[in-house]
């Protein structure tokens, strides 16, 4: 399965994401809440809005593969997927507009694409 490399890097880099967390929290000394921390609060941000969308994307490519989309449709859109979550996580932690925007697309585009052809191949 294909799109099980891709889950297997996203959590690695979840967790990345987590230890990027701590790592702010103990260099601005701040143990609970954001204690009104840009830094924390990018920090936090990033490491939410990726388990706000990666789970769910990962969860429809998943499902889109085991109804049989083609290895090479799941590698294209599980690398977009990777990619599209480095640059959102880039985006946030360094004020990037145009990283952030970037990775939202990417991950909306594998969303979309994903769930239609979940819909569009169900019967097939």
């Amino acid at each position: 399965m294909i799109v099980s490399t891709y889950a297997a890097l996203l959590a690695f880099y979840y967790i990345y994401l987590s230890f990027n967390v701590i790592k702010v929290r103990r260099s601005e000394q701040v143990s609970l809440g954001d204690n009104g921390n840009p830094k924390l609060q990018r920090a936090v941000r990033a490491h939410a809005n990726f388990m706000e969308y990666a789970p769910f994307a990962i969860i429809l490519l998943f499902l889109a593969e085991y109804q049989g989309l083609a290895s090479h449709y799941c590698n294209i859109l599980g690398g977009a997927l990777l990619i599209g979550r480095v640059f959102h996580n880039l985006g946030i932690v360094e004020n990037n507009l145009k990283y952030r925007q970037i990775g939202t697309i990417a991950t909306f585009l594998v969303m979309v694409i994903s769930a239609f052809l979940l819909l569009v191949t169900r019967n097939s």
